[in-house]
């Protein structure tokens, strides 16, 4: 009994130090690991846009979503370049890591517009899937930004929100984009036969 006494404050001090390392610099450490980390996952994830941008584009007939998946493409191509600007500012090499979560959501966004015909419902289905590309992004970039902001990394985390900016306008621009699509379809307007 003795012994168990004397070992609980040896054991608790042993804790304590361990705490301490791990909210101290080892954990400021490791949360650049995981800045880095998510930098590498978005940078596959807007490399792999610029590529399934273009099939959305190609698949989708209404005028207005067309310009505005072309836009966001030209600024997926400028994000990319960017995202290189916030490798090298932070003294990283830009690197890629396979993001599973985008891979999905390509996926799934390829699985509509080869299951949906032509016209306004592959439209409609194609918007759906932008937007949740969308959702995704503006939610790392958001998380990415705060981390740039508490390691102090200000150049990374201004091009962060920049792109962040961009990103929630893709958004808005795809919403204010779903009632001429899918309106005309639910009136029957457009429908084909």
């Amino acid at each position: 009994m003795k012994n168990a006494v004397k070992s609980a404050p040896g054991a608790a001090a042993k804790k304590s130090k361990k705490k301490t390392s791990e909210n101290g610099s080892g954990s400021h450490e490791k949360l650049h690991d995981l800045f880095v980390d998510g930098l590498k996952d978005i940078y596959w994830a807007e490399k792999a846009l610029t590529k399934a941008l273009p099939k959305m584009i190609k698949n989708a007939t209404s005028e207005e979503l067309i310009d505005a998946l072309t836009s966001h493409l030209e600024e997926t191509e400028g994000q990319v370049t960017r995202l290189e600007e916030v490798f090298a500012s932070v003294d990283e090499k830009a690197a890629a890591k396979k993001c599973a979560a985008m891979e999905g959501l390509i996926k799934e966004g390829e699985e509509i517009m080869e299951e949906s015909d032509e016209g306004v419902m592959r439209d409609a289905g194609i918007i759906a899937a932008g937007q949740k590309v969308e959702h995704y992004e503006i939610a790392t970039y958001g998380t990415l930004r705060a981390y740039a902001e508490i390691l102090g990394h200000e150049e990374a985390a201004s091009l962060l929100q920049q792109t962040l900016e961009e990103e929630k306008a893709a958004d808005e621009k795809l919403t204010s984009v779903t009632p001429s699509v899918v309106l005309l379809t639910a009136d029957g307007e457009e429908e084909e036969d």
